[in-house]
């Protein structure tokens, strides 16, 4: 029987026991002004990522797991609390942290290869250096024969893991993906999240990975934090106790019908 009990939202030990996380955001609240009257989208957020962790944020549409990720990213400015890496507060966008988007985001104009190059570039990376690294990474993310090709001559996965080699190449400290797969189709996600388990075996990135797809949570990740909507709150922190490798048949098992279950359970509440 897979045991559900919820983990606890902050970790435990004395000061000198503990371990500075990875990522860590607390007491992270955010409201807007909609037709003059504030609207809280986030309330008293605490989540934690330890190094090599991946996880991933649940909930349903219009809880703020996006808003979140964008704080976090730093392209949005909490109104309360703190997001840190690995102790530092985040006071904007930095190349500690890579972005994943569902829409792709690569440049039209750029191959492939120069799309990986462009954060490199803005680094002051030397030639050599850059072309090793596109390399390694293509490889990585199985694009190595396309690597000149433009982005309007690949597949919509294919762009996506042209996004996510270029993300990985900036060699961040946290990888954010926000429902990277979510425009795709069912074959061709699934695909991808096989991709994806197999991209954290090779590399171990910390990975912070928002989705509203259950079964996608459960497949990729080693604990789910699970948000209440209106406001945004966390729920649940889960652990999710399969093997650290996993193959899509692990679907079908009961432990994971039994933990998709549960969240989804929770999710309705």
């Amino acid at each position: 029987m897979v045991d559900l009990s919820p983990l606890p939202l902050q970790s435990n030990g004395s000061p000198s026991q503990q371990i500075v996380p990875k990522l860590s955001v607390h007491g992270l609240s955010k409201t807007f002004q909609y037709q003059s009257q504030p609207l809280t989208v986030l309330d008293n957020v605490d989540i934690e990522l330890q190094a090599n962790e991946f996880i991933c944020l649940v909930g349903s549409s219009g809880c703020g797991k996006s808003t979140l990720l964008k704080i976090i990213a730093g392209l949005m400015s909490p109104s309360e609390g703190e997001v840190r890496v690995e102790g530092e507060a985040v006071e904007g966008p930095g190349s500690d942290r890579g972005m994943v988007f569902q829409s792709y985001s690569l440049f039209p104009w750029l191959t492939v290869a120069k799309n990986v190059e462009f954060g490199l570039k803005l680094q002051g990376m030397a030639k050599k250096e850059r072309q090793e690294r596109i390399a390694y990474y293509l490889d990585v993310v199985g694009l190595s024969r396309f690597a000149n090709a433009l982005p309007k001559q690949l597949s919509g996965g294919m762009k996506q893991r042209a996004a996510i080699a270029r993300a990985l190449a900036n060699e961040p400290e946290v990888m954010l993906m926000d429902e990277p797969f979510g425009a795709l189709d069912a074959q061709t996600k699934e695909q991808l999240q096989q991709f994806m388990q197999e991209i954290w075996e090779r590399t171990h990135m910390t990975i912070l990975m928002v989705t509203h797809d259950v079964e996608e949570a459960i497949f990729l990740s080693h604990r789910v934090y699970i948000m209440d909507a209106h406001p945004g709150r966390i729920r649940e922190n889960l652990q999710i106790p399969l093997p650290e490798h996993r193959e899509l048949e692990i679907k079908l098992t009961p432990e994971f019908l039994n933990l998709k279950r549960h969240i989804t359970n929770q999710l309705g509440h």
